[in-house]
């Protein structure tokens, strides 16, 4: 299963490392080891074997989403710092796989964004904006280099919730960085891992309620409070959709089985919830892209949501009903 997430996960890598350039393979490569070394020797210190636990490859599948929710050209020490905490503070405190109560990417991410935040904010330029650097540049740039010093620009959501009073139309037209519907390059890397999404669901990894329930409620909060486009409108639902960590968070974050709500019910109210709290938080918050917050705080709610959402067993209705 774990296999089946990565090869999901490629188109939306490859499309990143178009617009954004090889820093995105060094984060990947960096996170990767990073997670091994972290795994092995937390197992090792629980007296787990450690070569039967890391076939599983849920470590790699935790760095590698970790390592596409940082900016490209990360230090190869921020990185370590946020797998550690994903690896150990997230998944082996809580007594390994399948005993974590959040979702251990996007612990790792919170992480790295309170603690580093001016690191996590130096989003690279896309390529049609400005030259994509090289693989010397981004093996410079994981080796804490101060000799490299990337073109970074603010994000579309960065200048969507910063924005001092223009109307849509008007930011489209200021910004280079907005392309047809939302940001450059961004529309394309969404697409590229919603299309890995759903190939996972025909495959039947997951089932479709949290995705439909993020993607939902995000699309009806943005239509509702889209205004048409004035200086006060958060964005079209299509922005929101195609922009930073939507889809990624629709079908590689909130569908894991561990740290999500259970039953199909649940799933359905845990993902709307997570579409609710991103948009409030984009629009309305301190952080431009809330996908990490947003799970999070539903990974508190989930045994919740499971306590009242979980079906009766067969038979328990009638009974109920003969009483």
């Amino acid at each position: 299963m774990m296999l089946r997430v990565l090869l999901a996960l490629v188109p939306g890598i490859i499309a990143m490392a178009h617009f954004f350039g090889p820093g995105v393979f060094t984060n990947i490569l960096v996170a990767c080891v990073s997670a091994v070394l972290c795994e092995s020797l937390c197992l090792s210190m629980r007296d787990r074997p450690v070569l039967r636990s890391l076939r599983d490859y849920s470590a790699v599948v935790t760095a590698v989403l970790l390592a596409l929710a940082l900016p490209p050209y990360s230090p190869w020490w921020l990185i370590a710092i946020g797998t550690i905490a994903a690896i150990g503070l997230a998944k082996h405190v809580f007594g390994g796989l399948g005993n974590n109560p959040f979702n251990p990417a996007m612990v790792g991410y919170v992480v790295l964004l309170v603690s580093f935040p001016v690191h996590m904010t130096q989003w690279t330029a896309p390529s049609s904006l400005a030259t994509t650097p090289g693989i010397w540049d981004s093996v410079l740039a994981a080796m804490g280099s101060q000799a490299y010093d990337a073109v970074t620009m603010a994000t579309p959501l960065d200048l969507m919730r910063q924005n001092d009073g223009l109307m849509v139309s008007a930011l489209w037209q200021q910004y280079p960085q907005f392309g047809r519907f939302s940001g450059v390059g961004w529309e394309w890397i969404n697409l590229a891992f919603l299309a890995g999404g759903l190939w996972l669901l025909q495959q039947k990894i997951f089932n479709w309620h949290a995705p439909v329930g993020m993607l939902a409620a995000l699309g009806l909060m943005s239509a509702l409070f889209y205004d048409g486009g004035s200086s006060a409108s958060g964005g079209s639902p299509l922005f929101h959709w195609l922009s930073g960590a939507t889809m990624l968070g629709a079908f590689f974050i909130i569908t894991d089985p561990v740290s999500g709500a259970t039953s199909n019910l649940g799933r359905l109210i845990f993902g709307a919830l997570v579409g609710l709290l991103v948009y409030c938080i984009r629009v309305w918050g301190s952080y431009p892209d809330a996908v990490a917050f947003a799970v999070l705080l539903m990974n508190f709610a989930a045994p919740f949501i499971d306590y009242y959402t979980q079906p009766k067993p067969y038979g328990q209705q009638a009974r109920d009903s003969e009483k």
